[in-house]
């Protein structure tokens, strides 16, 4: 089979990207939908003030999260055939990765808001302890841990 050139890599990655947020997308969506209807709820009013600004924070870290994970999709639209493919890659890749942060923050900031109605403060602390571990663990840290494995086993050039 022959190399792919730099152009079909480049084809290639930015395929894979964006099929990447496809995955993502319907479930920042649906997290921003039910964000929404929350202060129209009956109960809403009966938070307290550190709920409400953890709720404001979540409700925003939602609205950042769909707009750094559609914005690849944006710009690969405008950017539509004029020959910079790779300069779109490199900046759709880091939008992506900013997006999953602020999805990490929103996925974190529910989980302590229904934890904390719920349970209490000692459920909510360590429940949304145990997610950001998580999530800062598979999200990020495996891929950095092996990125930076694989730079190691590579000759210095």
């Amino acid at each position: 089979m022959a190399e792919e050139t730099k152009k079909e890599r480049v084809d290639r990655e930015l395929i894979e990207l964006l099929n990447e947020l496809r995955v993502a997308l319907p479930g920042v969506q649906v997290l921003f939908a039910f964000l929404l209807t929350v202060p129209f709820s009956q109960r809403f009013s009966q938070i307290t003030a550190v709920q409400k600004d953890v709720y404001f924070a979540t409700f925003v870290s939602a609205a950042m999260a769909i707009t750094f994970l559609i914005a690849p999709s944006a710009n690969h639209r405008i950017q539509f055939r004029r020959d910079d493919k790779e300069a779109l890659l490199l900046r759709s890749n880091r939008l992506a990765i900013v997006g999953t942060v602020f999805l990490a923050g929103a996925v974190m900031g529910t989980t302590f808001l229904i934890t904390d109605i719920l349970f209490g403060a000692l459920a909510t602390g360590i429940t949304t302890s145990l997610l950001a571990g998580l999530l800062v663990w598979f999200w990020y840290g495996l891929p950095i841990l092996r990125r930076l494995s694989a730079q190691e086993r590579q000759p210095p050039s």
